[in-house]
């Protein structure tokens, strides 16, 4: 079983893949370093989670 994400990690992944879908890939390091450039996180722990729930939701699209 894997942790849950809350509802706020999931609007604002799914939200910022919509609005960006061209530039996030289906790697964690670079979703990660692209995160800052769209959005203001404001922690660091947060930002990983957020760059993890993207990075998974870009793997499922393909």
């Amino acid at each position: 079983m894997g942790r849950i994400k809350t509802t706020v990690i999931k609007r604002t992944g799914k939200k910022l893949v919509s609005q960006h879908r061209a530039s996030f890939k289906t790697d964690f390091e670079s979703n990660k370093q692209l995160l800052p450039t769209y959005i203001e996180v404001p922690s660091k722990k947060m930002k990983n989670v957020l760059a993890g729930y993207i990075t998974r939701l870009m793997r499922n699209e393909e």
